[in-house]
């Protein structure tokens, strides 16, 4: 005996799922490619009748007749830094919201030859395009082994000038942090920045310096972390015992964290005595003590943006696109106004 809604050779049809649904064949047809507009209230309808029929569109045979697979990949060599793990998941729900499954192939590291062997990885997958997440700094771009023959974004690196690349405006944002610090009347501000391999950490290091310069303040000796708490512990530990420091940014709210911890241990009051502003906005940073003042990062932007960009690129593939996403600053209550200078 066939199934519900089924044939007596097989699971539940397009033309089943179309009856269910109450609509043509060539709706359902539309909802499965995604190769025309169909209104909400009508996809939800057919959404739901697929489900309720166990309907499952065929790929292979979807792919010879539209010439797409509907499959994304993502090639990530950072899974660990709050970033990196926000940004996959954006383009993951991004990817399916569009009706892409999304394949991630990680890589260990972000060198020529571990590149080349993810994208190989990729084309056995059957994928229509490719996001990049970049999170070393690359010297000579040109060299990443990049295809030319699939559609490809790349994510936090737009120094790669010839290819369509998405990113947080990672300069804006360093600059936000030291504007508001000035603004506070700070002298200058003390950066504890992120691995110089760090396309991201370079940028910022980068906003740093161009906003010190254009505000007419000296750049100090800037402090080197790894993104972890303990590196900014430690350079905290160092930058409490220069009475001269008043204001610290770190490139991201781990090392933040770390400096918080360091000057409290040496009883240097946060913020009266030393500001502190942190880079992500992380849904901890509110629950620091105190709440950490941050630069705000919309991952959910960038990974929208990223999977529309890449699907622009499928329909075009000469098409290039360049985006940085804006970023925010959220003042808390870890920086506050410089503390006066004494008197004689």
């Amino acid at each position: 005996m066939a199934r519900r809604g089924g044939t007596p050779h097989g699971g539940p049809t397009q033309a089943d799922v179309a009856r269910h649904a109450g609509v043509s064949a060539q709706t359902v047809s539309r909802v499965v490619t995604g190769a025309a507009r169909v209104d909400d209230p009508t996809r939800e309808r057919v959404l739901a009748s697929m489900r309720e029929l166990g309907y499952r569109p065929n790929r292979a045979a979807r792919a010879l007749r539209s010439a797409r697979y509907r499959s994304i990949g993502v090639i990530m060599s950072d899974l660990t830094s709050y970033g990196s793990v926000r940004t996959w998941e954006a383009i993951s729900r991004a990817g399916a919201a569009s009706g892409y499954a999304v394949a991630l192939v990680p890589t260990a590291t972000f060198d020529r030859s571990a590149v080349a062997e993810a994208i190989e990885r990729v084309r056995d997958q059957a994928v229509d395009g490719l996001v990049v997440a970049i999170g070393d700094h690359l010297s000579a771009g040109e060299d990443l082994p990049l295809p030319d023959d699939l559609p490809v974004v790349v994510v936090d690196a737009s120094a790669l000038e010839d290819r369509s690349f998405v990113d947080t405006d990672q300069t804006m944002g360093a600059g936000q942090a030291v504007t508001h610090l000035l603004d506070l009347g700070h002298e200058t501000v003390h950066h504890v920045a992120g691995p110089a391999s760090s396309y991201s950490a370079v940028r910022r290091e980068h906003g740093w310096r161009a906003a010190l310069t254009a505000a007419g303040r000296a750049a100090p000796s800037l402090e080197r972390g790894d993104w972890s708490a303990r590196s900014g512990y430690d350079a905290g530990c160092r930058l409490r015992g220069d009475s001269a420091v008043t204001a610290v940014f770190a490139a991201n709210d781990q090392m933040a964290l770390g400096v918080l911890r360091a000057f409290h241990e040496a009883g240097v009051s946060i913020p009266s005595r030393v500001s502190v502003v942190g880079f992500d906005d992380m849904p901890e940073a509110a629950q620091f003590w105190p709440p950490l003042t941050s630069v705000h990062q919309e991952f959910e932007e960038v990974g929208r943006a990223a999977v529309d960009v890449l699907l622009a690129r499928i329909d075009d593939a000469d098409a290039v696109h360049r985006l940085l996403v804006p970023t925010r600053l959220v003042v808390r209550g870890s920086t506050a106004a410089a503390p006066r200078k004494a008197t004689s």
